[in-house]
């Protein structure tokens, strides 16, 4: 089967070749991959910034139709289609350390592939109304966006809700507050992708390089009380996320664009009771609940491009840019 190689650090380093397929013993299943989607993580990866061992198939979320079952699969059919939890070992319960040891595209290979064959406690069933493209942008992303929505902070109609940016998780973090009722803020640096979050059903849009004191106006547009929640893709604008968010209210940290640190006031932390949740994505059980409010909601990800499986260097310069709204998706044939 053909595969992409990740052989050293940098882009360049990518290659197209081919490798034996797995076999399928007791409890596996084989997936034809169908689309590929990329995480900020996955450029971490080819950069170097994460230790890895040469040669790596990168790369950790797909969705794929299953061609081949071993004995005593039940979760899955052949011809259904189904996306694999990005943790392998998170099946369910709270985070904790031999649960995220194992990860696709980083300490295992991952799905840069034609074929995968996984375990089939790994994987969770598509949507028909889904495309590949979308459903490919689940595993990582939307389990993350959902368990910012849901973990800790409860979100119910009626809260308020600020996202960072428009990537991946952002919008798909916007799309579930919607669904859950809440009014909803969104910042970028771009006038033009405001107005597509607006289109989305964004209520407020604010450019924050425009206004840097965007804490200040999200406080002021909720009457001074704040969002009940702040996704934060960022880190090092927590502080600005501490002037936006209510008393009591939470900040799910999920990202870390921003850098690997940041200088956090204590003051108002402590004085609103504020809660800093760290969000590692989800378990396998996460992401079922997540599949079906999508499902319910006829919540469909946004996805700003597709690139061909040898266009992979390519698609990852184009998510370096940050020019891209949504998700960036590998079709794979």
């Amino acid at each position: 089967m053909r595969v992409v190689e990740l052989t050293d650090v940098g882009v360049d380093a990518l290659r197209v070749t081919d490798r034996e397929e797995e076999t399928v013993g007791s409890g596996l299943v084989r997936l034809k991959v169908k689309a590929i989607s990329l995480n900020y993580r996955d450029l971490y990866v080819v950069k170097g910034y994460m230790p890895v061992e040469y040669p790596l198939i990168p790369l950790s979320d797909a969705v794929g139709e299953v061609v081949e079952v071993g004995a005593g699969v039940n979760r899955v059919k052949i011809g259904d289609r189904a996306i694999a939890t990005y943790y392998p070992d998170w099946i369910d319960g709270t985070i904790s350390p031999y649960k995220f040891k194992r990860d696709r595209g980083g300490t295992n290979d991952g799905v840069a592939a034609e074929y995968l064959v996984v375990s089939e406690a790994e994987l969770i069933k598509v949507p028909d109304f889904l495309s590949d493209a979308e459903a490919a942008t689940l595993p990582c992303a939307g389990v993350t966006a959902w368990s910012a929505i849901t973990e800790s902070s409860n979100i119910k109609a009626g809260d308020a809700v600020l996202v960072q940016g428009t990537g991946g998780v952002s919008l798909m973090a916007l799309q579930f507050a919607l669904a859950a009722g809440a009014e909803t803020f969104i910042i970028s640096s771009s006038d033009a992708k405001l107005e597509r979050a607006k289109a989305l059903g964004a209520h407020h849009t604010i450019n924050y390089s425009h206004t840097p004191g965007w804490g200040k106006i999200v406080s002021e547009l909720t009457g001074g009380r704040g969002v009940d929640l702040v996704v934060d893709v960022a880190g090092s604008t927590l502080g600005e996320s501490l002037v936006a968010v209510a008393n009591g209210g939470h900040i799910s940290q999920v990202g870390i664009l921003g850098g690997v640190e940041a200088s956090l006031p204590i003051y108002p932390l402590i004085t609103k009771s504020a809660h800093i949740d760290g969000i590692m994505s989800g378990s396998r059980d996460a992401a079922e609940v997540m599949m079906r409010a999508v499902e319910i909601g006829k919540i469909k990800p946004v996805v700003d491009s597709i690139f061909g499986f040898s266009e992979i260097p390519d698609a990852l310069k184009q998510l370096d840019s940050r020019n891209h709204f949504g998700k960036i998706v590998i079709g794979v044939d």
